[in-house]
């Protein structure tokens, strides 16, 4: 059983266990911790409770293993509520909660954005004498002050840590080494290294890449290639993470020769290009609209024997989509099957927003198809990126028969769904559909009796042709980018939001920049 949840198969390890009972074999408590771990993988919470009382039928006593398992399994997901109910079971079956436990629980907390009731935790580790914090505890409780920018609180559970005889170590200063980074507080950051070195403790990369991603978010690049030079002195060496930062500040800020200079010490370094790198690059050409630069980097890698992932893959789709030619797009998904890549629902919801931006709905719905007959889930973006197309495509009836599909693919509407196909409607006139929709009557639409998926009644043709005018021949507009999640103007209309903000700074810039190809990858203005 564990080896098929390495596997990925939680569902036949369950299909397993439901044969050993069957067939009258008695489980272990090994056996169900394991059956815990294949529920949590199938998102079956609801089952977890239920074992303990399968547990005593089999006249077994579970243990503190199993019991974690359960408490790890609801913390993990984000339901720390039920994770503390078999907390209480666990000291109510009188079995003694044990220092990883309580770590589990107050990440949980961290994790549901709940700090103070994982300081609690912390109070009752002080007030059993079977448990004691360990870094790990001081580090969780850290990371979820950190979580809320709270910093004066961090530092306090900090101070409390150090009262309780524990120092801190290079997680501590990390973590909030990279809050005060996300903060826009970098400088904070690096003095942080100082304290390090009075606690006798050393910077890693990982630290230097946090505060050199730091002063790259910040657009501060001469800050950023300064402490790069100062990891020689920290005993550092640079990994592909700080050149990849580096790369993505100078692309941000557009200074070609800025990335020249990365790229060039990255060879001096000895430090090869990464998928991550090149994705990077990918990703500026595609924003500035150059898709035939992103094909030429996407080559390079492949040539230089790196293979693309799933990311890379996406930056392309979108690309591709942007530029109006969703046909490229989807024939990324043959390629992708030479690395063993299973497209995943963004890039099927992307290119599906592409044939529905140039309004080949019929394509759309056959990659829909294709989509689950690969066994793709669609979720609620998808499903609203098709509405919107049949909106723009003035096919009100048929956004709605999407609602029977999602809620058979049991993916529930939410309130903007339902906006979009009211809009669909409104947008050829037909305002007590749109009326209906908003208002979730259930009573029978007018035109339901006579609508089949594929026409309009022939009674209300006429009318839709009144109502639609002499836009029907221009029934779609391209947008510029990818729809994903479609919204309302104030005026009614439909108009899509992108998936990726289209870099202004560089559609506006005087100049771009094409990569020479060799080893180095240098780059050389080019006039746009």
């Amino acid at each position: 059983m564990n080896t098929l949840i390495g596997r990925g198969k939680p569902q036949e390890a369950q299909a397993i266990f439901n044969n050993l009972a069957e067939e009258g074999h008695r489980p272990t408590l090994i056996t169900y911790t394991t059956l815990v771990a294949a529920l949590t993988r199938l998102k079956r919470f609801k089952s977890i409770p239920l074992l303990l009382s399968k547990v005593a039928e089999n006249g077994m006593k579970p243990d503190s293993i199993l019991f974690n398992a359960m408490i790890n399994a609801f913390s993990d997901s984000g339901k720390v509520d039920e994770a503390m109910k078999i907390f209480q079971k666990m000291k109510e079956c009188g079995c003694k909660p044990t220092t990883s436990t309580f770590n589990t629980l107050i990440k949980g907390f961290g994790v549901a954005r709940r700090p103070y009731e994982a300081m609690k935790l912390l109070e009752m580790m002080g007030q059993d004498d079977n448990v004691k914090p360990n870094e790990r505890t001081y580090n969780i409780l850290i990371q979820a002050w950190c979580t809320k920018k709270k910093l004066e609180e961090a530092w306090n559970v900090v101070r409390k840590m150090v009262a309780s005889g524990l120092q801190p170590d290079v997680v501590t200063y990390n973590t909030l080494a990279r809050a005060y980074a996300q903060n826009g507080e970098t400088d904070k950051a690096e003095r942080l290294i100082l304290k390090m070195k009075y606690n006798k403790l050393s910077p890693n990369e990982r630290t230097c890449g946090i505060i050199i991603s730091g002063y790259c978010k910040e657009g501060n690049m001469t800050e950023a290639l300064r402490f790069l030079y100062k990891m020689k002195e920290l005993g550092v060496h640079p990994n592909p993470v700080v050149f990849n930062s580096l790369i993505k500040g100078y692309l941000d800020t557009t200074d070609t020769n800025g990335v020249e200079e990365a790229l060039t010490l990255m060879e001096e370094f000895g430090i090869k290009p990464d998928v991550v790198t090149f994705s990077t690059i990918m990703n500026a050409w595609s924003s500035a609209g150059l898709m035939d630069n992103c094909e030429e980097i996407f080559n390079d890698m492949v040539k230089a024997g790196i293979e693309p992932d799933i990311h890379a893959y996406s930056i392309l789709a979108k690309g591709y989509v942007r530029a109006g030619q969703p046909g490229k797009a989807e024939a990324l998904l043959s390629s992708m099957r030479k690395y063993g890549l299973q497209p995943n629902v963004v890039i099927f919801t992307t290119i599906i927003s592409g044939w529905c931006a140039t309004g080949k709905m019929d394509r759309a719905v056959r990659l829909h198809e294709k989509m689950h007959e690969m066994g793709t889930p669609s979720n609620l973006k998808t499903f609203e990126t098709l509405i919107w197309g049949y909106g723009e495509a003035k096919q009100p009836w048929k956004a709605e028969e999407l609602l029977v599909t999602m809620e058979e693919r049991g993916v529930a509407p939410e309130t903007s769904t339902m906006q979009l196909v009211a809009d669909a409607w409104r947008a050829i006139g037909f305002l007590e559909e749109a009326n209906r929709i908003l208002n979730g009557s259930d009573e029978e639409s007018e035109l339901d009796k006579d609508f089949d998926s594929n026409k309009i009644p022939v009674q209300n043709l006429d009318r839709i042709k009144q109502k639609l005018g002499a836009s029907q021949s221009n029934l779609l507009q391209i947008p510029e980018v990818v729809v994903t999640h479609p919204e309302r103007t104030t005026n009614g209309n439909i108009r899509s939001q992108m998936i990726v903000k289209a870099c202004d700074t560089m559609r506006n810039a005087t100049t771009s920049m094409v990569f020479v190809r060799g080893s180095s990858y240098r780059l050389q203005p080019l006039i746009v």
